[in-house]
């Protein structure tokens, strides 16, 4: 027989409680005054206590966060975080666990805390800490849900494409090209795990860039003007297309929304032969030169200090409704590319900067980049 999940008040508390008294993670309800309300077995287990002695307490009281935003998250009634391989204290024992918080539906100030034993990279098939090669995969039952509806809006682009109105047509054209690289990687996320790098061809980076800049452009959302510094005599570097396309929609849509509350929103794109940038090889490989960089800034507050060089790590996020994903994405695509990606910060100009270095597609035998058609 399912135990029952014991709560702190019968005329309070959310609907359908007793679903969650089985889960295997630690369940705790949290009430708009941050104290204990009711947990699952497997929360008593985790915070050595029973439920009857857990109720009513604070939580500061009962876990210790040493990184302060996932306590300040907490304080955050709507809000939600998934923090990988986070740092506890419980009672006199220090702990690495994955924390998650939501907000519970119809509730107003309560919230949902989980705790488990790490498993964030483990749970994508990958190493802990962001090792290299970490395969970044989707759910099956994710991927099913976001296709069918993707489907449906193509279609529907393509009944809108047929009425003949030509001003109708560059964007219908945009709407199902830009379904079929989605769908196209989800299915590559969905094998990630279970296959190499998708083929890698040469390509013009600048045209990637303003495919993304169209497609943020016509999202409905806001988007700033987007200053380019494009250098016209690079050469195509070598990369999967589509994965390239995904990796600046990330971080362009990411500085659109760093930047957003700022009095003059500002978005940066340059481009430019930076020499000296290799990626160090393996088994003997002599290092691979990756002199093509693609530089993303925005004069957005910048990501938390406290995050430092984890935001590529999955689940640890910035945002406050972040799930922490597409940065990670982001440095998966980007290493499956040879390429490397880096975030900095100048706070003098008062701007965030991505940098992405990629190779060049082909070289000439003076070692220099051969120059695009």
């Amino acid at each position: 027989m399912t135990p029952d999940l014991v709560i702190a008040s019968e005329t309070s508390r959310p609907d359908a409680l007793r679903l969650i008294a089985s889960f295997p993670f630690a369940v705790l309800l949290i009430d708009p005054a941050l104290a204990i309300a009711g947990t699952n077995p497997a929360a008593e287990q985790v915070l050595g206590q029973s439920t009857r002695r857990l109720l009513g307490k604070s939580v500061a009281s009962q876990i210790e966060f040493a990184e302060s935003h996932v306590a300040t998250r907490l304080g955050e009634s709507d809000a939600q975080l998934f923090a990988r391989d986070s740092a506890v204290r419980i009672g006199s024992q220090a702990r690495r666990l994955d924390v998650m918080l939501a907000p519970v539906a119809g509730h107003p100030g309560w919230q949902m805390l989980i705790l488990h034993e790490s498993i964030g990279v483990e749970a994508l098939g990958g190493e802990r800490h962001g090792g290299d090669g970490t395969p970044l995969r989707a759910p099956e039952v994710l991927a099913h849900e976001i296709k069918n509806p993707l489907a449906g809006i193509r279609g529907a682009a393509q009944l809108l494409a047929r009425s003949g109105d030509p001003r109708q047509r560059e964007l219908t054209t945009l709407i199902t090209s830009e379904v079929d690289r989605v769908t196209k990687l989800i299915d590559q996320m969905q094998t990630l795990s279970r296959r190499g790098a998708a083929p890698q061809t040469a390509f013009n980076v600048h045209e990637a860039l303003r495919r993304a800049v169209a497609v943020l452009s016509t999202s409905g959302t806001a988007m700033p003007r987007v200053e380019e510094e494009f250098d016209p005599s690079l050469p195509p570097v070598l990369c999967s297309p589509d994965a390239l396309v995904q990796v600046v929609l990330n971080l362009i849509g990411n500085a659109r929304e760093a930047c957003a509350g700022a009095a003059s929103p500002r978005i940066a794109i340059r481009t430019r032969f930076a020499s000296g940038i290799r990626l160090h090889g393996v088994s003997g490989e002599p290092p691979l030169p990756l002199p093509i960089e693609v530089r993303v800034s925005d004069n957005g507050q910048g990501v938390d200090t406290e995050l430092g060089d984890r935001i590529f790590e999955p689940f640890v996020s910035g945002k406050p409704h972040g799930q922490g994903l597409g940065l990670a994405l982001v440095q998966k695509l980007v290493r499956e590319m040879s390429g490397r990606i880096t975030y900095d910060r100048d706070e003098a100009a008062g701007l965030t900067h991505f940098r992405l270095h990629l190779p060049v597609a082909e070289r000439r035998s003076d070692n220099r980049p051969a120059a695009a058609a």
